[in-house]
């Protein structure tokens, strides 16, 4: 799945690492329940809601360079 995403301004941007768990969350807009997600072969996960693109979890994120 080929995705386009278009951001209107970085304050639109919700922006969180948790880290005790090392996972970094991006939401699109205010961060939102999900219905949907993907598992990229990376292991980054792609939330959907409501068929749109809503944003990525990065797990282990401090050991990706």
């Amino acid at each position: 799945m080929e995705a386009m995403l278009k951001v209107k301004t970085v304050e639109a941007l919700d922006i969180d690492y948790d880290r005790g768990r090392d996972v970094l969350y991006i939401s699109f807009g205010a961060p939102t329940a999900a219905d949907d997600a993907e598992l990229l072969d990376n292991d980054v996960i792609v939330r959907y809601r409501q068929h749109r693109m809503i944003g990525i979890t990065v797990p282990d994120f401090s050991r990706r360079s």
